[in-house]
C-alpha cells in the first residue's frame, strides 16, 4: 500500500545566464528589418504618388477655357497681331 521508495523533492537545475550578445545582435537583426521595411515601402508609396499626380485627369475647364503662356512671352510678332 505504501511505497517504502524515497519521493523526489527537488531536482538540480543551472543556474540562468543572462546572453547579452544575443540580446543586442536580435536587437540588430530586428531594426535592420524594419529599416528594409520601411525603405521598401516610402519607395512603394513614392511610386504610387508620382503615378497618380501624372495620370491626373483634365478638369473640364482646362480643356475649354483660354491659357496663358507659360513662359510669360509674347508671340513672334511683338504682340501686335498680324
Amino acid at each position: 500500500m505504501m511505497s517504502l521508495q524515497p519521493a523526489v523533492t527537488w531536482i538540480k537545475v543551472e543556474k540562468p545566464t543572462f546572453d547579452l550578445v544575443g540580446v543586442v545582435l536580435g536587437s540588430f537583426r530586428l531594426a535592420g528589418i524594419l529599416l528594409l521595411l520601411a525603405f521598401a515601402l516610402g519607395i512603394l508609396f513614392g511610386v504610387a504618388l508620382v503615378r497618380a499626380r501624372r495620370r491626373r485627369p483634365v478638369a473640364f475647364l482646362d480643356r475649354v477655357s483660354l491659357h496663358l503662356d507659360p513662359l510669360g512671352t509674347a508671340s513672334s510678332t511683338g504682340g501686335r497681331g498680324k
